[in-house]
């Protein structure tokens, strides 16, 4: 079809052109409106723009049926199935090829397949390529291209129709002279401003020039819908091309020979010619594809149910028939073809490509390929594509119904302990019932005869028993399988992760070593390489929490390259939560946004997407982004896993960071204290260490004996660094602060270095030692600004130094935030009475009288704070 100009979109060109210019951001463009109303033409002029400064353009067009397949939007790269991570990773290099600029452009965005979206998703979080999409508002899209402009990595611009002056101006090109003003209104009319609707309209129209203006040359046939104007111009094409159209309808692409095979030689060059068929090559072949896809919608929408499934059985049958250079692709277009077609089920087929879909995360075509080669007999594996995609696609509660079906079809110890083992996993860490999980582990042991088969079992109940706080009876279970010399790999890898999170958490044991051997053992068991994930997770964790933070930092950006730096596999996560610990808190909340994006398509069956927000909490807090840490807060409760327990004390102390952030620091002790009971209980040490150790730094002097001895049983510098810094902070010893002060930043932890150097200036200052105070003041800010301005209590103290004690300030600033004294009251739980006396006593202090001076004084933001006048013994709103 004839190209349009582009007229009136002078305003979408420069949004445009400023996003795909962007240097402090991924370059890129969401483009959002209604069907054909522009935003295809307007993809391709970012298209022209980028190519003109040196791209390497890729055009993707995203269509109905291609998203019933894998990587369906991208089945020209010539990929093998394997693991979903390593599979987008691979894509995105290929795509890419080392081109420094390269622009991607994926038209319909919203009709990707979830492997596809994936890949775009990469494009974009990593910085690959220049990304421009098309979506259809309202109009779902997948997760993980949703995230891409939901979280603001691209610049999203909704498409308006055209106005009645851009009509005539693109109306009056297009004929090639001034048009008769009632034409144009006419025509606007109609079409209301959507460009697709009025190239239909111009195109099946005929126009008759009166002198120097045109005009239509009697009536138009108005569609009352789109529908209607496809229909009628579809119905006017030979049958051959209609034909043509309808197969395309089902499946696109297809090759262009196969068409006419099927449809009469010549067709396809007929409906080429007729402006309903694009012809593209691609790899080495021609391919078809409809002009629009609203000529498949329309055309599907309106088959009669038996002809679409006799058609859908011809072009299976032509695929099966056929030498393909891609074997993998053309068989999974066979299998969905084959669901809804008048042809017999082959359940191997099925089980094969539901088994590829699985490895590619498209669990909801593994579900279909799957419960049909269970209703034709495909036995054992059928039924495994079944249970995997209900447990992997967040329904657990069927998958484990699923598995216990899977366990009775087993034919022999080897598939029952497949089943079992995985049933286990469903139901300690999906369903979170880790009591019934070991009953059928037991029942498991009591069945199998195998002793390596039994023993394997038997770590698997180790690894749930160390996430479900029975870390000794794991730790014995775990030394014995790894003592063992028959043990499978399996066990070694269930047992190596008991043991990785047993010595990350208690602070003993040779957690590099057990690490290693754990790694070593998923090597050699790629069924269960998903595994590897938490595995590195939970050791460069441990190493976080022991002080360990080179051996950290190193561990992970090994990680990363292995992986390509990919959220999917964890490698985003450790960096953000890496540079986390060092104190480098904008790039954490960047690694931590991207990771968390990455991981939306895949929910909470990701594992990580609890351990990212409880982290992205704490970061945020320590930035002062309150907003965006009570945001992460609620994300972080609605992503908790119920089987790892473990996490919970590192939920407490997220929450008590949130609760500083509010400047309610005794909250903020109290919950960082019950964090600390909370790992005791469970025998995480490390875990205690560093909710006492935030106490600590939150002003509590009483935990230093605590810290003492915690420091004399854990490994690694950082328990005995903080039990220096909590002791030092008891004896109100200035210069004992900064020598902890520096300690932590020999180890490479700046958040914590900031926070003890704070308190030592606070010290200094309160002791009347100017010069050392001033001195430890510049330092403690200094360092926060290398953190990217880091806001804490006691940063807080020396950034703005006031004449009142610690009680004193946290009421004021509650009071400066908006709490009534009755709110203040009940957050501290004391009296009101007490409430006024402290806001009475701190407004005499510092000569203010109303609550928004307070604000004014502690340096927050006073827009939209009332003035509330402040006396004695009440308090009084008044008009500002």
């Amino acid at each position: 079809m004839l190209e349009w100009p582009l007229v009136g979109r002078s305003e979408e060109l420069a949004f445009i052109d400023s996003a795909l210019r962007r240097r402090d951001a991924a370059r890129g463009v969401v483009l959002a409106g209604g069907s054909g109303v522009g935003k295809t033409r307007l993809a391709r002029e970012a298209v022209a723009l980028e190519r003109r400064h040196g791209a390497r353009a890729w055009w993707v067009t995203a269509t109905e049926c291609a998203r019933a397949v894998p990587l369906g939007a991208f089945a020209d790269l010539p990929l093998e199935p394997g693991d979903p991570r390593e599979t987008v990773h691979r894509a995105v290099d290929r795509i890419v090829e080392g081109n420094d600029h390269v622009v991607v452009v994926v038209d319909d965005a919203h009709l990707l397949d979830d492997m596809s979206a994936l890949v775009v998703n990469q494009l974009v979080v990593q910085r690959r390529a220049t990304v421009v999409a098309t979506v259809r508002t309202g109009e779902p899209a997948p997760d993980a291209m949703a995230v891409t402009w939901k979280d603001e990595h691209l610049r999203r611009l909704e498409i308006q129709p055209l106005s009645e002056c851009e009509t005539q101006a693109l109306v009056e090109v297009a004929l090639g002279g001034p048009a008769e003003r009632a034409t144009v209104r006419r025509l606007w009319r109609l079409s209301r401003g959507n460009v697709l609707f009025l190239r239909q309209l111009v195109a099946s129209s005929t126009f008759r020039r009166d002198g120097d203006v045109w005009q239509l040359a009697g009536g138009v046939e108005v569609p009352a819908m789109l529908a209607d104007m496809v229909d009628a111009r579809l119905g006017a094409l030979p049958g051959d091309v209609c034909a043509v159209v309808e197969l395309l309808a089902l499946s696109e692409p297809l090759p262009v020979d196969l068409l006419d095979s099927a449809t009469g030689r010549g067709s396809v060059e007929r409906a080429e010619d007729a402006g309903v068929v694009a012809v593209e090559p691609s790899s080495g072949r021609l391919d078809a594809r409809l002009a629009h896809p609203l000529f498949g919608e329309v055309r599907r929408s309106g088959m009669g149910l038996l002809h679409a499934r006799r058609l859908r059985g011809e072009i299976a049958t032509a695929l099966a028939n056929r030498d393909s250079r891609q074997p993998s692709d053309v068989s999974v277009r066979r299998a969905v073809l084959l669901l809804d077609s008048d042809l017999p089920a082959d359940p191997e087929l099925f089980v094969d490509v539901g088994e590829r879909a699985l490895a590619l995360a498209d669990f909801r075509l593994a579900d279909r390929l799957g419960r049909a080669a269970v209703a034709a007999g495909g036995g054992f594996r059928a039924q495994a594509v079944v249970a995997y995609a209900a447990m992997w696609s967040g329904q657990p509660d069927i998958a484990d119904v699923q598995l216990g079906a899977l366990a009775e079809l087993a034919a022999d110890e080897d598939q029952f302990v497949k089943a079992t083992l995985t049933r286990a996993t469903n139901l300690a860490i999906l369903i979170g019932r880790p009591d019934q999980a070991r009953d059928v582990l037991g029942d498991g042991v009591d069945r199998v005869t195998d002793p390596i088969l039994r023993n394997t079992l038997r770590a698997l109940g180790a690894m749930i028993d160390s996430a479900t706080d029975r870390l000794d009876a794991a730790h014995a279970v775990a030394v014995e399988v790894l003592g063992a010399r028959d043990s499978a790999d399996e066990a070694v890898l269930f047992a190596s992760c008991a043991q990785v999170l047993w010595a990350a958490t208690t602070g003993c044991g040779e957690l590099t070593g057990y690490a290693a051997r754990g790694m070593a053992a998923c090597d050699a068991v790629p069924e269960f390489g998903n595994f590897r994930v938490p595995l590195i997770t939970q050791y460069v964790s441990g190493l976080i929490w022991a002080g360990h933070l080179d051996l950290a930092g190193a561990t992970a950006a090994d990680f990363c390259r292995s992986v390509g730096e990919s959220p999917l596999a964890g490698g985003t996560y450790l960096r953000g939560i890496t540079e986390l610990a060092r104190g480098r808190l904008d790039a954490a909340r960047t690694l931590l946004h991207e990771a968390r994006a990455g991981m939306a398509p895949m929910g909470r069956a990701s594992g990580l997407a609890y351990g990212i927000s409880t982290a992205l909490t704490q970061c945020t807090a320590a930035l002062g982004d309150l907003d965006s840490a009570r945001e992460t807060q609620a994300f972080m409760r609605r992503s908790g896993t119920p089987g790892s327990s473990f996490d919970r004390p590192l939920e407490r102390l997220a929450d008590a960071w949130v609760a500083a952030a509010e400047g309610s620091i005794s909250t903020a002790v109290t919950l960082a204290h019950e964090a600390a009971v909370m790992a005791g209980k469970r025998g995480q040490h490390m875990h205690t260490v560093l909710a006492l150790h935030a106490a600590a730094r939150f002003g509590d002097r009483t935990v230093a004996a605590e810290l003492g001895d915690l420091a004399t049983r854990v490994d690694g510098p950082r328990a005995a660094v903080a039990a220096a810094h909590a002791a030092a902070l008891a004896a109100d010893d200035a210069q004992a602060l900064a020598a902890a002060a520096a300690e932590f930043e020999r180890i490479g932890d700046l958040l914590c270095a900031a926070d003890a150097m704070a308190q030592a200036a606070d010290s200094y200052l309160r002791d009347g030692r100017r010069v050392p105070a001033y001195a430890a003041t510049t330092r403690a800010l200094r360092i926060a600004d290398d953190c990217g301005g880091a806001h804490s209590p006691a940063l807080s103290v020396v950034a703005s130094p006031l004449p009142l004690s610690t009680r004193e300030r946290e009421i004021v600033t509650l009071a400066a935030e908006g709490l009534t004294n009755r709110e203040i009251a009940e957050r501290l739980t004391v009296s009101q009475r007490t409430i006024e006396g402290h806001i009475y006593r701190a407004s005499t202090k510092l000569g203010v009288n109303s609550r928004r001076e307070f604000a004014t004084v502690l340096g927050l933001d006073v827009e939209g704070h009332p003035t509330v006048t402040i006396s004695a013994g009440r308090n009084q709103r008044a008009a500002r």
